[in-house]
């Protein structure tokens, strides 16, 4: 169903070297987060493969295919260029490849700003490319340590990342950003706070 033969290919020859690495070690390390919380293998490398293969693609392209779909798009996107190769990705996979899976498609459309409500396979990509083989960004070990032990809290570390990236450049937040963060920093407090009634109760 998903081809990976032929859209490795296909990436080849869309992706410069260094991103086409990049896109071949998020899916690999999709399927083994995958593996590790029992989703479907094929779909996390899959998703992991092609995340990025709008990423490329003159900003013009980029804007045309986002504003075909059918994805909600925030005004903080709107004005984000670098934000876009998401979006086109998402449509890209739905409208040229005859991607039907929403949960694919959100796991592209959403890996690089995130979202409350997001799905297992949605995370995994999430975190796939936070984590892949070539990042070596201070932290990354913790990184990948938290990917395998604890989802939700190697998430809410995820959402700061990027916030905290975004704000020292002065970017724009989107708001699914916000709410995806104010949604695990809940969770959090929420264990932690379960943790503690078991402890006083011991």
């Amino acid at each position: 169903m998903y081809h990976f033969e032929e859209n490795t290919a296909l990436l080849r020859a869309r992706l410069s070297k260094k991103r086409f690495t990049h896109s071949v070690n998020v899916a690999a390390e999709a399927k083994k987060l995958a593996v590790r919380y029992g989703e479907d293998e094929d779909k996390a490398y899959f998703a992991g493969l092609m995340h990025d293969v709008c990423k490329e693609l003159p900003s013009e392209e980029q804007e045309e295919l986002m504003l075909a779909g059918s994805f909600d798009i925030s005004p903080e996107e709107r004005d984000t260029p670098k934000l876009w190769h998401g979006i086109a990705g998402a449509f890209y996979l739905q409208f040229t490849l005859g991607i039907s899976d929403s949960d694919v498609l959100n796991a592209v459309r959403y890996h690089t700003v995130g979202r409350a409500g997001m799905s297992r396979l949605e995370e995994i990509v999430y975190l796939a490319d936070l984590v892949s083989e070539e990042r070596d960004y201070n932290g990354v070990e913790e990184m990948r340590k938290l990917a395998y032990t604890d989802l939700n809290t190697a998430m809410l570390e995820g959402i700061r990342f990027s916030l905290q990236s975004t704000l020292g450049k002065g970017g724009f937040i989107p708001l699914s950003t916000l709410e995806a963060y104010n949604q695990y920093i809940y969770c959090e407090k929420k264990s932690k706070g379960r943790q503690k009634a078991k402890k006083n109760a011991q």
